[in-house]
């Protein structure tokens, strides 16, 4: 078989590294492979594993615990230790009541993320539950630290998210069914139905973050420019003035 000069050449850094370095101590499987042979599955293997590595969702805990100490001033990637812990640290009941959906939106959302559970802190999970009036919509948004699941638990939604490509990838989904979302991309939920429904959303991360699009487009702090907004939907000024409107915040 015939390898790319670039990983044959003896100057190349993996090849030297297998030749001075790992091979003394290659495992049984690698026995009767040539150094070439090792160093081009090296050269070819490893990038692989970077790059598993570097799309994986929230890092893996280091302890068995780390329940989120909301008091202390040190913010990493999460939250610090707490130095004692009990069970109520990993217990919530925020998702067992349906909350009010009597506004805008029809919907209403309740977590049990880090912010309300402080035992998930680094074990990379969170659960919402998203309660639907007949008509009510979980806008276009999206997660950028998260991929998503929707289960529906009560009634029917129609879902589906948008590809960097433009393309839209939707079903109807009913009791009893899981539809996914991947990572970041925009997505949404709605209930067309004549009943109630209910989601029960699992998530990658434990804090997965949202932005809904209309909110971060029209209601943001300082807002977008309206000219930025009029250039890019090609339409009036006055019609931006009026969505902002709509969607700025109930004082």
């Amino acid at each position: 078989m015939d390898y790319p000069s670039s990983v044959l050449s003896i100057n190349n850094p993996i090849e030297s590294l297998y030749i001075n370095h790992l091979s003394p101590s290659l495992p049984a499987m690698m026995v009767g492979v040539s150094p070439k042979m090792a160093a081009f599955c090296i050269s070819v293997i490893t990038p692989i594993i970077f790059l598993f590595c570097s799309v994986a969702a929230d890092p893996d805990p280091l302890q068995d615990v780390c329940v989120a100490d909301y008091t202390s001033e040190v913010k990493v990637n999460g939250y610090a230790c707490k130095p004692t812990f009990n069970e109520m640290d990993f217990f919530t009941d925020a998702l067992s009541k349906p909350g009010p959906t009597n506004n805008s939106l029809n919907v209403v959302l309740s977590s049990a993320n880090v912010l309300r559970i402080p035992g998930l802190n680094t074990l990379g999970l969170s659960l919402t539950r998203i309660d639907y009036a007949p008509g009510g919509i979980n806008p276009p948004h999206s997660h950028p630290r998260a991929t998503e699941m929707v289960f529906v638990l009560e009634g029917q939604l129609d879902v589906g998210f948008i590809t960097t490509s433009n393309v839209l990838v939707s079903k109807s989904i009913k009791k009893g069914e899981v539809f996914v979302f991947p990572k970041a991309l925009v997505h949404f939920q709605m209930n067309n139905g004549k009943e109630p429904a209910i989601g029960i959303n699992a998530f990658n991360s434990q804090f997965p973050g949202s932005q809904v699009l209309a909110d971060t487009l029209f209601a943001s702090t300082p807002t977008v420019p309206n000219n930025v907004l009029a250039k890019a939907f090609q339409v009036e000024t006055k019609e931006i003035e009026k969505i902002k409107y709509k969607l700025a915040p109930k004082k």
